[in-house]
């Protein structure tokens, strides 16, 4: 039997205890928001990491302002060759700004052919046996175990996409979520998946058991995410397929791109810790009651990886917390970061602006409001460098200055 959960050392990506910090997402949290968002726009079609690149779009639509425009962090990872960065004082500041959409994933070069059967241990202690990967159904909040599974070079595998799924490559596939993020067991059947790798992100937990019962093999993986994690995450995806050789080369080639991103995320962050912008993700749909703040530990350390300081765990924030105006008050954060579709639901930039609160804050008062596609600001897969770049550079360098 082969164990999913290999004693691997991640290794630091970071010099900087705002690089460093855990990066976690509770997505826990995050599911109980989303299953409460009804009728007023639960992310249906939220962008992933491996989407197409965003476009510029005026303040009150889905995007906030300008564009950041985020490197190619496949490039050298050595800072000192770049020419130095013309960047502006963080405080200086104003206006909103969109996170870039990353490119869509590619496969690693030679891909290897799966090599089954094999048997793993999975998060919930099941010892199960993959004897085929020809039809893979890969489910998961963010869009995560697709991503990988693309990495891997076995994409023309995937027989259906969740409403996370966004790639054109998948684009065709017949969609498994309905209402949002509620699965359909029907629609999972009718595909006749050989293997269906999934978390409890998604549900509901019924469907999960009707899988089992109808024969249907199923690999249940653990669903929170984190930089520490993130390498065996995509490690565990390949055993269970039968390409370890493909995951540990996907591995490697995260591995150089998060040491150029770091690189890149270091050379835009400002040396003095006193110049440091203070950041908050506010999760956000319609134009009712929808409104939380992640706290320190749902999703809110993901500001400490390019080099903000965490608002809520400033303000001793935890869990998920209604985003009303004490709490934004005690919050007082330079930076709000939102997601894309949410930031839309609510009425754009001027509709987030008449919550009440949030024109108290610092940022609302300099309209700092940076809107990132929705499975790109808590996703992580092959493609975390990347978005973490194009973050970073809507936090510090809005206008693409180089």
């Amino acid at each position: 039997m082969t164990p999913m959960h290999p004693s691997r050392q991640t290794r630091p990506t970071g010099r900087r205890r705002a690089l460093a910090g855990t990066v976690t997402a509770t997505l826990l949290a995050i599911t109980v928001a989303l299953t409460g968002c009804g009728a007023t726009g639960a992310p249906s079609d939220a962008a992933t990491s491996g989407s197409t690149p965003a476009t510029t779009s005026s303040a009150g639509g889905s995007g906030t302002g300008a564009t950041s425009a985020s490197p190619d962090v496949t490039a050298s990872a050595d800072a000192s060759e770049a020419p130095a960065l013309d960047l502006p004082d963080p405080a200086s500041i104003e206006g909103p700004s969109t996170a870039e959409a990353v490119a869509e994933i590619l496969p690693i070069e030679n891909p290897q052919t799966p090599e089954l059967p094999v048997t793993v241990t999975d998060h919930d202690g099941q010892d199960v046996t993959i004897e085929s990967a020809d039809r893979i159904l890969a489910l998961d909040l963010y869009g995560t175990f697709s991503d990988i599974v693309t990495g891997l070079g076995l994409g023309d595998r995937l027989v259906g996409r969740t409403s996370s799924d966004t790639s054109s490559a998948m684009a065709d596939l017949p969609l498994v979520t309905s209402s949002g993020h509620d699965l359909n067991a029907e629609a999972i059947l009718s595909l006749r998946p050989t293997v269906v790798l999934a978390d409890t992100t998604l549900g509901p937990p019924e469907v999960y058991d009707q899988l089992r019962s109808a024969g249907i093999t199923l690999v249940m993986f653990d669903p929170d995410r984190s930089l520490e994690t993130n390498e065996d995450m995509m490690v565990q995806v390949a055993r269970a397929l039968g390409v370890p050789e493909a995951g540990e080369a996907l591995v490697e080639r995260y591995d150089a791109e998060m040491e150029t991103a770091q690189a890149r995320i270091e050379a835009l962050v400002p040396d003095d810790e006193a110049d440091l912008v203070s950041a908050a993700i506010l999760y956000v749909r319609g134009t009712a009651g929808i409104f939380f703040v992640m706290g320190s530990d749902s999703g809110g350390d993901v500001v400490e990886s390019v080099g903000a300081l965490n608002a809520a765990e400033q303000a001793g924030i935890t869990g998920t917390k209604p985003a009303n105006a004490e709490a934004l008050a005690a919050l007082n954060p330079d930076v709000i970061l939102v997601m894309a579709d949410g930031l839309e639901s609510t009425g754009g930039l001027t509709g987030l602006l008449e919550r009440p609160g949030v024109t108290q804050t610092a940022a609302g008062q300099k309209q700092r409001i940076v809107d990132v596609p929705d499975g790109q600001l808590m996703s992580y897969g092959p493609q975390t460098p990347q978005a973490l770049v194009a973050l970073a550079e809507a936090v510090y360098n809005p206008e693409g200055a180089r």
